[in-house]
């Protein structure tokens, strides 16, 4: 395989089997839907029921040796030392300009032991910086062939897991190293819906028979195999940050109003100095939402503009919201843009009503 070919996920035969429409995303060809109803059904299936997810395009990396949480703590921008064994953190990988390379989440087995989960384009890059800087002792592994990444979300996910005798009811943001017939399978009270749910980290060999494990257990919930396309729809929902549109080499934490995954008082971490000297300067443009009140769908990259034409800010992701049947979008705006403010999107040249409106965009139940 060439560096460039398209990778395929230990599930694809799963996929094109149910006919899933299939298409490219971070090198990875990944399911965008399936037939009978498509994105749209299945949005509306983790909001109510259950959906499967596949994200076994996800990158996975290990990071252990003596000390490998402190190493890790002086890279990365959260902070370690706020959560314990068990539970798992979202975080930012950033450059020394305060750009993201990624965003991540790092599963805190021990102080010697950390899981990284980081996106799928973006896994080598982290892990060249990691191993870069790493000490003597500590190892930084790039394992993403090794593991394939389920994700079971919506009310209904906890009798899913149960139906197949694996824990539930741990808190958000924890999780539990266990086994699933005498295989071993993490389950992670984690997710990018916006719904309670779970992320199942199991053995590439074991993916497509804990796979059709699931499918069946959802049965009786009316659950359905969901592409990446209802997982956009609903982390667009929630507000939630997507690396390359909202996080960026050019789109800092600061910018992304992600500074709640940023540890300031650490001693140090890779962008801390500029980070602090945007913080403080108030000058760049933030991270809001747009509710849309006219008809039209919003788009990445499409301006936006005040009463007056002037141009106040960019989407950065935008899609119709089968939640609520309208428009919905994330943007950086100029500072001083309150929310309830009307604006206009340029779509195409077409202007579209909306006002500015603080995500998210509906209430989900990951946390609960």
């Amino acid at each position: 395989m060439s560096e460039h070919a398209t990778k395929t996920s230990p599930l694809h035969d799963k996929h094109t089997a149910l006919g899933a429409k299939m298409a490219d995303f971070g090198g990875w060809s990944m399911p965008i839907e399936y037939p009978g109803g498509g994105v749209v059904r299945e949005h509306t299936a983790v909001r109510e029921r259950v959906g499967l997810f596949d994200v076994s395009h996800l990158g996975n990396a290990q990071v252990s040796g003596p000390g490998a949480k402190d190493f890790l703590n002086s890279c990365l921008t959260n902070d370690l030392e706020r959560i314990e064994p068990g539970k798992a953190q979202y975080t930012m990988c950033c450059d020394e300009s305060g750009g993201v390379v990624d965003d991540l989440i790092a599963y805190l087995r021990s102080e010697d032991d950390v899981f990284l989960i980081p996106n799928a384009s973006n896994n080598a890059e982290v892990c060249r910086r990691l191993r870069e800087q790493a000490p003597e002792g500590i190892t930084v592994e790039d394992v993403q062939d090794d593991f394939a990444i389920m994700a079971i979300q919506g009310p209904k996910s906890d009798e899913v897991l149960q139906a197949l005798d694996l824990p539930t009811g741990h808190d958000y943001m924890s999780f539990v190293d266990t086994q699933w017939d005498g295989r071993p399978v993490s389950v992670c009270r984690t997710g990018y819906t916006g719904e309670r749910g779970y992320e199942l980290v199991c053995r590439t060999e074991d993916a497509g028979e804990l796979w059709d494990a699931i499918v069946e257990a959802m049965e009786p919930f009316e659950g359905l195999p969901c592409g990446l396309g209802a997982r956009d729809t609903l982390r667009t929902e929630m507000g939630y940050a997507l690396h390359g549109n909202e996080l960026s080499l050019d789109i800092t934490p600061v910018m992304a109003r992600t500074g709640w995954a940023v540890g300031w008082k650490k001693d140090a971490f890779w962008g801390k100095e500029a980070l602090t000297a945007q913080r403080e300067a108030k000058e760049s443009r933030l991270s809001g939402g747009l509710l849309v009140t006219g008809r039209g769908i919003p788009r990445a990259h499409c301006a936006v503009l005040d009463a007056e034409g002037n141009q106040i800010g960019e989407v950065t992701s935008g899609t119709f919201s089968p939640t609520l049947k309208q428009g919905v979008a994330l943007a950086l705006l100029d500072r001083g843009i309150e929310e309830g403010q009307e604006v206009t999107i340029d779509v195409r040249g077409r202007q579209i009503e909306a006002k500015v409106s603080k995500p998210p965009f509906v209430e989900g139940g990951a946390s609960s």
